[in-house]
């Protein structure tokens, strides 16, 4: 009970306001660092743990004394009081043993934490840059698997020292018996490690190659999961899961010989102690035979050895462990060695006060403040990277109110300018919790948003509204209400400036044009920028940029850009013929001019 009361204690005091700055400038010096964060509680598992190992050698003494003071002398004084004293220790070596057991939970519990704090800490500051840097699978893996060896190598903190500790303590005690017994226990566990050492070496380079191929199988299962449907719709899934097949059949081959190695460094882990036991015992018990030591040194003997199996297989375990944790720490540090492609000025600059234009010296484009704008391309990766520049995603010369976005705070530019992709993610959770940005949003606020949204359907259709749970991505509802559900997210934010990617692809026209004209409404007086090639969007823009090449061809409204642009009006209605185009562009000129 105490000791799950102290992890509860503990556990309400994590995650830390400041984890602290990692040094991930080499694995080894990760290590030294989760080590140096908690170094009285490291020093007070070295303390615990060296003292329960070295208390394991006190019985085999007791014993010996009872047997040569009490029972071989007859004197039952004697007996009744080192059988009293060897009930007192043993139960001190319990107390000590709990003791080292929750201090080193603890140890590895801070380490666990404090790795996932600050690598998820890293991986918000690079951002955007974040995918292009190491895919989900990646990072699947680091947390599911990595982090727990990191922490698990932290052992070596405090049982491992006890144990080179109690190796010294024991052959010190030998020495007192004999010095042949003594030179066989020093000379006998370096043996084992050499005998071991080996066979560690070849285990920890094929977990290596494991580890890398097992890293990528999961980012490819993570990406045919995300794009599932996609990989249906184009009939890919049949390839996609051949090559999955292939490279599980590859990595198969690898977990066996991960395995094969580790059976036998478990083998020998386990056995050659035994083997050191019984050759130690041998030597002991025939020189009791010829009377060098007495029955009660022979018992001594015996019991140093046996004892001394806890400290030599936690030897050989942090021999395991430690290079493990090494190769998870490599990956821990090369994620916090990533840096974002943006970087804030040394001296930045203040946000322009009140409406401001936004411009793109690239591409021309300009955005006017307090008005909705549309951006028409005919390649979805250029007006993508127009407004990647324009959210500040990439450095660039774009201003906002004629000052440079680059030399301007990252935090506060992301508080005014919200670029709201169609393929944001999606967070499991209540339908509450996925649509609000913050705890301050009333349910009015959220029903207008959802109105905006076209969304009330999706309220409905769901048992339990607001309040509903949707699945990781919002995989449970289908892909236009999940796109609606990301727009209530964008409105519901209400940032200064908001920039719309495809926010109406998925939808259907009666559902789009209702979107099209509540979005409208709702961001009058602030700057929104849509990314569409859809009428019923460019219809409401007050003014539509046509961007070819990377470049802004021509400016103007919807119904302009119809009359004076070939390519555009093509465009914007592909499949439709002369007289439909003609009567929409009429319609939608009348429809700006009112």
């Amino acid at each position: 009970m105490a000791e799950g009361s102290d992890l509860r204690t503990y556990a309400r005091r994590v995650p830390y306001a400041d984890p602290g700055a990692p040094d991930h400038r080499s694995p080894a010096r990760y290590l030294w660092w989760l080590v140096k964060k908690q170094r009285m509680r490291v020093v007070l598992g070295a303390l615990w743990g060296t003292s329960w190992m070295c208390a394991l050698m006190l019985p085999p003494y007791l014993m010996s004394k009872a047997i040569d003071s009490g029972l071989k002398a007859g004197d039952r004084g004697q007996l009744a009081l080192w059988v009293s004293v060897l009930l007192t220790v043993g139960a001190a070596v319990a107390v000590l043993g709990i003791l080292r057991h929750r201090t080193m939970t603890l140890i590895r519990v801070d380490a666990a934490y404090r790795t996932v704090q600050v690598v998820v800490r890293h991986i918000t500051h690079v951002g955007a840059a974040l995918p292009s840097k190491v895919s989900a699978g990646e990072l699947t893996h680091l947390q599911a698997g990595d982090i727990g060896r990191v922490a698990q190598a932290l052992t070596i903190t405090g049982p491992g020292v006890g144990a080179v500790i109690a190796y010294v303590a024991t052959a010190v005690l030998l020495f007192n018996i004999s010095v042949l017994l003594a030179l066989v226990v020093l000379l006998g566990v370096p043996s084992l490690a050499v005998t071991i050492g080996p066979l560690l070496g070849k285990l920890h380079g094929a977990e290596v190659t494991y580890r890398d191929k097992q890293g990528e199988l999961t980012a490819l299962a993570v990406d045919m999961v995300t794009g599932l449907n996609v990989l249906n719709g184009v009939g890919g899934k049949p390839m996609f899961a051949r090559r999955y097949r292939e490279r599980s059949q590859a990595l198969l081959a690898d977990g066996y010989r991960v395995a094969s190695l580790t059976s036998w460094v478990q083998s020998l882990g386990a056995c050659l102690p035994v083997v050191f036991l019984a050759l130690v015992t041998w030597i002991s018990a025939r020189m009791a035979a010829t009377g060098t030591i007495t029955v009660g040194e022979l018992v001594a003997v015996y019991g140093y050895v046996a004892a001394l199996l806890v400290p030599v297989t936690l030897i050989i375990e942090g021999a395991d462990d430690l290079p493990r944790g090494l190769v998870s720490a490599r990956r821990v540090v090369g994620v916090l060695a990533m840096t974002s492609d943006i970087t804030d000025s040394e001296t930045p600059v203040p946000l322009p006060r009140g409406s401001a234009d936004l411009h793109d010296p690239v591409s021309g484009l300009l955005v006017p403040a307090g008005r909705m704008t549309a951006l028409v391309s005919a390649r979805f990766d250029e007006a993508r990277a127009v407004v990647g520049r324009l959210g500040r995603y990439a450095d660039s010369d774009v201003t906002w109110g004629g000052v440079r976005l680059a030399d301007m705070e990252l935090a506060e530019v992301r508080r005014h300018i919200l670029l709201a992709d169609s393929d944001a993610y999606l967070f499991g959770g209540s339908v509450r919790a996925a649509v609000s940005v913050g705890d301050s949003h009333s349910d009015e606020d959220i029903e207008r948003a959802v109105r905006a949204a076209a969304a009330e359907d999706i309220m409905k259709s769901l048992p339990d509204g607001l309040e509903s749970r949707l699945d990781d991505r919002a995989l449970n509802v289908s892909g236009g209400q999940r796109q609606r559900l990301r727009l209530v997210r964008a409105l519901l934010a209400d940032p200064e400036v908001l920039l719309l990617v495809e926010p109406t692809s998925a939808l259907d026209a009666h559902t789009e044009a209702l979107v099209a004209s509540r979005v409208n409404v709702v961001r009058r007086q602030r700057t929104t920028l849509v990314v569409s090639t859809s009428p019923l969007l460019l219809g409401h823009a007050s003014q539509v940029s046509y961007l070819v090449n990377g470049q802004v061809l021509a400016t103007g409204t919807h119904g302009e850009l119809l009359a004076r642009q070939p390519g555009y009006r093509t465009l914007v209605f592909r499949g439709a013929n002369e007289d439909d185009l003609t009567v929409q562009a009429a319609g939608t000129q009348e429809r700006i001019s009112r």
